[in-house]
């Protein structure tokens, strides 16, 4: 038998995520790099393309979270046109930013 990690219940074979808590089960690794305003749009459409990120967190200056974008398999441009439109407005107040890139480990 297989447990979550954070509560120890007990896991369906094969689960993504922890039915009692929602813990995802596969192993995530997280990168952090920092971006000027100039670049972010273009930045976060090259990591949306690359396919094996779950989540985009962009921060400011000071570390505070501007956008939480999740990412999942088959988003198409509809759908992420505006959180487009919001990073540029978030590249227009902030003069550097932070990107932080959840991926799954393969």
């Amino acid at each position: 038998m297989v447990y979550c990690k954070k509560c120890s219940a007990i896991l369906v074979e094969d689960a993504n995520y922890c039915s009692a808590c929602g813990t995802s089960i596969k192993e995530i690794k997280t990168e952090e790099f920092a971006v000027s305003s100039d670049d972010l749009v273009k930045t976060v459409k090259k990591l949306i393309h690359e396919g094996n990120v779950r989540r985009i967190i962009i921060k400011d200056e000071k570390g505070k979270m501007l956008l939480d974008i999740p990412v999942t398999i088959g988003v198409i441009g509809v759908v992420i046109a505006p959180w487009l439109a919001a990073l540029g407005v978030i590249g227009a107040i902030a003069t550097n930013c932070t990107i932080v890139v959840e991926r799954r480990k393969s």
